[in-house]
C-alpha cells in the first residue's frame, strides 16, 4: 500500500495516524525517551509526547541484519539509538554503494514516505544496533499539527541534500587517495574518536570503506596501507588511528 494513493494526503493521515506494531515492546520512561529522541522530543507539545510514548517501539539488530530494503513501503520513522546503519543503493551493473552512514541520535528512513514512494535504498545494521521505530503516519500527523516539527524535517532534508551534493562532488572530482581520506575524515566528524583522541570511534570493514569511497575493496586496502606507510594513520585490525590529521586533510583537499 502506498501512502498517498487517491485519498487526499491530509485526510489519510488524520484518519490513520495511530497504529500498533507487531514488534517486541519495551516499557520506557519519559526520561529515557526524551534523552534518546531529543531532536524530536523537544519541539513536541505535552499531548504529542504522550502520543509518542504510546507508539514508540524498539528493535535490536545484529551485524548485517536488514532493517528495510529497496521496494519496501515505508512504515516507520527510524531513530538510531546506538550502533550504526549504512544506507546502500544499487548502482550500474548491480554494484552496491554506501550513500549514507547514520550516526547515533539521527533520524532516517522518512524521506521516501514524505515523497510518497517505496524505498530506493536498503538499510543494513552494524554490530549490536538499537533502533527506535515511530509509525510514519504518526510522524506526518506531528508535521501537520506542529510547525516546529515541520521546520525540523525541512532542515533535516535540506541538510541531507547538501551532504548529497558534497558527496557527489567529492566522488567525481577526487582521485582514490582523496576519496578515501575524505571518507575517513567524514567518519571522524560523525562518530568522533576514542579516549586517546586519535582512534576512530567506529570500526568499519574494508568493504564498507570501499563502498563509501566508490572504489574496490582491494583499492581501499592498498590505499589504507599506503596511508599507514606514510605515517598518516596506523592500523590494527579494524581500528584506525589518526597519526597525522593535517596531512590527511591535505590529501582530502587536493583530491
Amino acid at each position: 500500500m502506498r501512502f498517498f494513493g487517491k485519498m487526499p494526503f491530509f485526510s489519510y493521515f488524520c484518519n490513520h495516524f495511530i497504529y500498533r506494531m507487531n514488534l517486541p515492546e519495551k516499557e520506557f520512561d519519559k526520561t529515557e525517551i526524551a534523552k534518546s529522541l531529543k531532536i524530536l522530543w523537544e519541539p513536541l507539545a505535552d499531548e504529542q509526547r504522550e502520543l509518542l510514548i504510546d507508539n514508540v517501539s524498539i528493535l535490536q539488530l545484529e551485524r548485517n541484519e536488514v532493517l528495510f530494503t529497496k521496494g519496501d513501503t515505508p512504515k516507520y520513522l527510524y531513530f538510531l539509538v546506538k550502533g550504526k546503519i549504512s544506507i546502500r543503493r544499487e548502482g550500474v551493473g548491480g554494484q552496491q554503494q554506501i550513500v549514507q552512514m547514520v550516526e547515533p541520535g539521527a533520524m532516517f528512513g522518512y524521506a521516501a514516505a514524505i515523497e510518497g514512494r517505496d524505498y530506493y535504498s536498503t538499510a543494513i545494521a552494524g554490530n549490536k544496533t538499537t533502533v527506535f521505530l515511530i509509525p510514519i503516519s504518526l510522524t506526518i500527523h506531528f508535521i501537520w499539527e506542529n510547525s516546529d516539527i515541520a521546520m525540523l524535517f525541512l532542515k533535516e532534508m535540506a541538510s541531507l541534500l547538501s551532504l548529497s551534493v558534497d558527496r557527489t562532488l567529492g566522488l567525481t572530482q577526487r582521485h582514490i587517495r582523496g576519496r578515501l581520506a575524505n571518507t575517513l575524515l567524514t567518519m571522524k566528524d560523525k562518530y568522533g574518536v576514542e579516549d586517546d583522541g586519535l582512534t576512530l570511534a567506529i570500526y568499519l570493514s574494508r568493504e564498507d570503506l570501499a563502498l563509501m569511497s566508490n572504489m574496490t575493496t582491494s583499492n581501499a586496502i592498498r590505499t589504507l596501507s599506503t596511508f599507514a606507510s606514510e605515517g598518516v594513520i596506523s592500523l590494527e585490525g579494524r581500528k584506525i588511528k589518526f597519526t597525522d590529521i593535517e596531512k590527511l586533510q591535505m590529501i582530502s583537499e587536493r583530491g
